[in-house]
């Protein structure tokens, strides 16, 4: 079989989970080995594209202004899932966000207020200074430092479970066969979404046109090991975080760059030149992630966000310049869609608009009236030149199919039982808490609290 790898506790990933699980089963003494699947330089998984984790808070704090307590971020949370939530596991990661928020500064990571513009994150959400990678680098500095072992290249291919019981697990290390044993296993190794074939099999042939904001490096490998013998599957295949990102950014690796913000600030077209949805129905955070589902829906999976010049500073731009028109019709040829169509959908909209006092800040009064679909909040006629336009497809952050865990990280099998050393945290069990929607900042909170007690209760494992 080759090398082979014995440690207390094997972690199988090497982003923000897995190292939360990794430092914290350090702390209790016991030997610690990370297994990350990509090589040094794209260590991290998808946390090194993040920017920030939502957090509970009763007063204002050093980079959080007012207060946010637990009952307004569970509401917030059942309004963008419709309730497909766990209601135990969500209040636990929203209770533990501050004492979490705490542990990661005892470990060098630094934070920043968030920045203005249409985010509306001073209040929830808690900013890495230098982003995720900073922060995914002070993890492997503090792992390095107290003799956590770390292997890249480590692709598991197979786990030997019995009785629900972990044993050991095979893995290609640097291309060769190496075997691994353990009294304990955490699971942190991401979704599906870098699978294409599996994406595919959800999401049928429109999945070809979706684009891998993050690591190529998340195909579900692990997952399906623990779905094929028997742990619990939570979540829907085609359920995941979607956001509109710009339609030239790469297949994969994109990042936090290639996103969007200005939907809420102009109208959206699909390919035809019609809008399709209310781009101002709520404030972005708790929007910005039905839009990737949105797109994805529309004829190609495209569709253009069209703005004027009156919106120009009040968004964080793409990596990507806007195409710019000196009219309407003009964009339309540079955008490849229908000029009169699109005429006439922009002056329809712009009949549509209401007096009102504008404020991207809040959700204020500029709506549309008598317009299907209505702008809820933001609405302005577009009608300032230069006009612009970016062109919009579904870009995948991570997938909520997982495996089901109870509040101590274990994972459970189809036999409602639950593992005694067998834990899961981040990507792979976050489908517990959010089974659809999103609010930005969640998966990080999701990571940092479910990978500190995964790391706490595989050191309980490995003790007895």
């Amino acid at each position: 079989m080759g090398e082979q790898i014995v440690s207390d506790i094997i972690i199988v990933g090497g982003g923000n989970a897995a190292l939360c699980a990794a430092l914290t089963a350090r702390e209790a003494g016991v030997s610690v080995t990370v297994l990350e699947c990509a090589p040094p330089e794209y260590r991290g998984g998808n946390s090194r594209h993040t920017r920030n984790m939502r957090c509970m808070h009763d007063a204002p704090t050093d980079v959080l202004t007012e207060a946010y307590p637990e009952d307004e971020y569970f509401a917030d949370l059942l309004r963008v899932t419709g309730g497909e939530t766990t209601e135990c596991l969500a209040r636990l990661v929203i209770r533990e966000s501050p004492r979490a928020n705490a542990w990661m500064k005892s470990y060098g990571v630094r934070f920043q207020p968030s920045l203005g513009g249409t985010l509306h994150l001073g209040r929830t959400n808690a900013f890495f200074l230098g982003g995720g990678k900073a922060l995914m680098n002070s993890y492997y500095a503090a792992a390095e430092a107290r003799g956590i072992r770390v292997f890249y290249n480590a692709e598991v291919t197979a786990l030997t479970i019995r009785d629900g019981k972990f044993e050991s697990g095979e893995m290609l290390l640097n291309g060769r066969p190496a075997e691994f044993r353990a009294k304990a296993l955490v699971a942190a190794s991401g979704g599906f979404e870098s699978n294409l074939e599996w994406l595919e099999e959800a999401w049928g042939p429109a999945a070809r046109n979706f684009i891998i904001r993050g690591t190529p490096y998340n195909r579900g490998r692990v997952l399906k090991l623990l779905l094929n013998q028997g742990v619990e599957q939570i979540g829907d295949p085609t359920q995941c975080h979607a956001v509109a990102i710009d339609g030239r950014a790469p297949k994969f690796d994109g990042g936090i760059v290639t996103r969007l913000d200005c939907v809420p600030l102009g109208i959206v077209v699909n390919s035809h030149a019609e809008r399709f949805y209310d781009e101002g129905e709520d404030l972005w955070p708790k929007r910005y992630a039905i839009w990737g589902r949105l797109v994805a829906q529309q004829q190609d999976q495209i569709a253009y966000s069209i703005i004027d010049s009156k919106v120009l500073g009040r968004f964080m731009p793409s990596v990507f310049p806007a195409i710019p028109a000196g009219s309407i019709g003009e964009l339309a040829g540079a955008l490849n869609l229908p000029p009169e169509r699109l005429e006439a959908t922009v002056r329809e909209f712009n009949r549509s608009v209401q007096p009102g006092t504008f404020d991207h800040q809040i959700l204020d009064n500029c709506r549309t009236a008598g317009l299907t679909p209505p702008k809820s909040h933001w609405a302005q006629a577009i009608d300032q030149p230069p006009f612009y336009g970016y062109p919009l497809r579904p870009g995948i952050t991570f997938t909520y199919l997982g495996v089901r865990v109870n509040e101590k990280a274990a994972v459970q099998f189809q036999t409602t039982a639950s593992s005694p050393n067998l834990f899961a945290a981040g990507e792979i069990m976050a489908g517990n808490v959010v089974g659809k929607g999103y609010l930005a900042g969640l998966g990080m909170t999701i990571g940092s609290v479910f990978g500190r007690i995964a790391g706490r209760e595989a050191a309980l494992a490995a003790a007895r």
